[in-house]
């Protein structure tokens, strides 16, 4: 019997062998590619790391107050009107009669909406800086926009959200009309102090 499985074990050595006499060794080349491409992969594996960390990374703060949130949809032809409590009546109505002098004009048409809060944040903060008062921003109406008076809704949305904007209005009708809005500013620090040591406190027009 056992003569008879050595037997055996030889007929199944010589099939193997035949079997496998057209097979031939991995190429070493083939090998280091193989190699290669899982060190790729580790590669990539590390950067999708590296971004998803990034990614979770709060951005910088922006200085920009102005968001676009719950933005109420205007019409061309709506008048704009608001003003901070405290601002006096005689003050505000001035101001929508266009009876104060315009010191400076911001001009939004054809602007997109990213653009014209980044120009009108900048505008306010050029005003401010050399203590300008009432400006004239020039949104238009957009009536022939796919949505009508967009740039128009996001003024007078973001304008009551910056800090130093007191009042703003409509212009009158040979300064842009609806499709423009005076502004007003609060005063500098300096100003308001020389007025209450000239006045006492009390002005015609708004700290």
């Amino acid at each position: 019997m056992s003569d008879r499985k050595h037997s055996l074990d030889k007929d199944e050595q010589a099939l193997f062998q035949a079997a496998m006499a057209d097979v031939a060794p991995l190429p070493s080349r083939r090998r280091q590619h193989l190699k290669r491409k899982a060190d790729k992969s580790d590669v990539l594996r590390a950067q999708l790391a590296r971004n998803s960390a990034e990614a979770e990374t709060p951005p910088a703060l922006d200085p920009n107050p102005f968001r676009s949130v719950n933005v109420l949809q205007l019409q061309p032809y709506d008048v704009l009107g608001w003003k901070k409590d405290g601002v006096q009546e005689a003050v505000y109505r001035k101001l929508r009669l266009g009876r104060y002098t315009v010191d400076d004009t911001l001009d939004l048409h054809r602007h997109t909406v990213k653009e014209a809060r980044q120009a009108l944040y900048s505008f306010l903060q050029q005003a401010m800086a050399a203590q300008r008062r009432t400006l004239l921003v020039l949104h238009g109406r957009g009536e022939r926009s796919p949505t009508p008076a967009r740039i128009k809704s996001h003024v007078a949305h973001w304008l009551p959200q910056h800090p130093e904007v007191i009042a703003l209005h409509s212009a009158q009708r040979n300064q842009g009309g609806t499709g423009a809005v005076y502004v007003l500013l609060r005063k500098p620090p300096e100003a308001r102090e020389l007025n209450r040591e000239r006045h006492g406190g009390k002005s015609g027009f708004p700290e």
